[in-house]
């Protein structure tokens, strides 16, 4: 909540400041800008979260901020394009405006993947489905709410968003499924993207290049720090992680897209943010992408040493029981693979239940876990 509420918001404050005082845009114009650059990119991130040193609050911040702060932004941006192409807005188009952003898309979304949620479950009892064609389904429940919403005049995007939460509030199975089919689809559509992208929008910010550009690309690289650093105060992290999470918000395809939604709206002066936004993302990626570098092997605040991951068999796990070591096998597999607890003496833990289950079962803090997931 820190991350995405006032550290995001205030950090696009900020940067429609900025817009408006140093490149003389217009209010609308600078709040669509200010938004657009402060999404940040979750592909540029990859690589830095996946760091073994890393500290678990800085991967878990930058990995929500990343993947849920377009959800706080996109409306941002929706409302300054209404503003400008409605030709001025009375109150009643404000109040359709809230309903179709916050009930209307979210609700549709919602209502998609709840019925795509049941109908799947009804398939798994009667015939049974395999994961992989669990997957594609998934991708067009995503489909599915982004059409309802776009058929009513809603925003497809929030209702995607919105049908994504469902079906991880749901049906974890289908989640699962999902990112394990859905991260390297994700990879390829995102890597074409970006060389799309590279080969033509992202080098017109080459093309604006001047001593008042290159002032804000600095100033919009240091408003993320100036938001977050006081933003994240209530946080009881150190102060080396803080720093860590307030310095990486690399800009990308995010601030590109949020971009061209008011080129496509026919925004009056929407083009001229193009190559603004162009200029920021490059320097962003040279900067946010050798940033990692200069941490060493190790971030901050974090071990160097690379977890390791151990893998133990029953006949092992049983030996050691044997010889009185604390050791305690924990039966986590899914409820459609898991039929019977499995070694015998394990305990049974669901995996959408995993701190209840623990707490109640009170298994011991300092026994090394034997987990059964698949």
């Amino acid at each position: 909540f820190l991350v995405l509420g006032p550290g995001t918001m205030l950090t696009a404050a900020i940067v429609a400041f900025l817009s408006c005082w140093l490149l003389g845009l217009t209010p609308a114009l600078a709040v669509v800008l200010g938004a657009a650059l402060s999404s940040t990119d979750p592909v540029l991130l990859r690589g830095f979260l996946r760091r073994p040193g890393l500290q678990p609050s800085v991967r878990q911040a930058l990995r929500l901020e990343s993947g849920m702060n377009d959800a706080v932004l996109l409306p941002v941006v929706l409302v300054a394009i209404a503003m400008v192409t409605s030709g001025g807005m009375q109150g009643g188009d404000w109040g359709r405006l809230a309903l179709n952003m916050l009930v209307l898309s979210p609700g549709i979304g919602a209502l998609v993947a709840f019925a795509a949620v049941g109908t799947l479950e009804f398939v798994r009892r009667r015939t049974g489905i395999r994961r992989d064609y669990e997957s594609i389904y998934s991708l067009g429940v995503a489909f599915a709410a982004f059409a309802g919403a776009e058929a009513v005049h809603g925003s497809g995007f929030l209702a995607a968003f919105a049908a994504g939460l469902t079906i991880s509030a749901l049906d974890v199975e289908l989640c699962d499924c999902f990112l394990e089919y859905g991260e390297t689809t994700a990879e390829m559509a995102l890597l074409f993207t970006f060389v799309l992208f590279g080969a033509s929008v992202v080098w017109s910010g080459l093309t604006v290049v001047s001593p008042v550009t290159l002032a804000f690309t600095v100033l919009v690289f240091l408003a993320r720090p100036v938001a977050f650093i006081p933003a994240l105060l209530p946080a009881r992290i150190p102060w080396r992680n803080r720093l860590l999470i307030a310095w990486f918000g690399p800009r990308g395809l995010s601030s590109l897209l949020l971009v061209l939604l008011a080129v496509f709206a026919a925004m009056p002066g929407a083009t001229q943010l193009i190559p603004i936004c162009s200029l920021v993302v490059l320097f962003s990626i040279v900067v946010h992408g050798f940033s990692p570098l200069l941490l060493g092997r190790g971030a901050p605040g974090g071990s160097t040493e690379r977890p390791k991951d151990e893998f133990i068999t029953v006949e092992e796990y049983r030996t050691l029981r044997e010889a009185g070591a604390a050791v305690l096998a924990v039966d986590a597999r899914t409820q459609r693979t898991a039929t019977e607890a499995y070694p015998a003496d394990s305990v049974r833990i669901h995996p959408e239940q995993v701190v209840s289950n623990a707490k109640a079962l009170a298994v011991p803090q300092d026994a090394v876990l034997a987990v059964l997931c698949a």
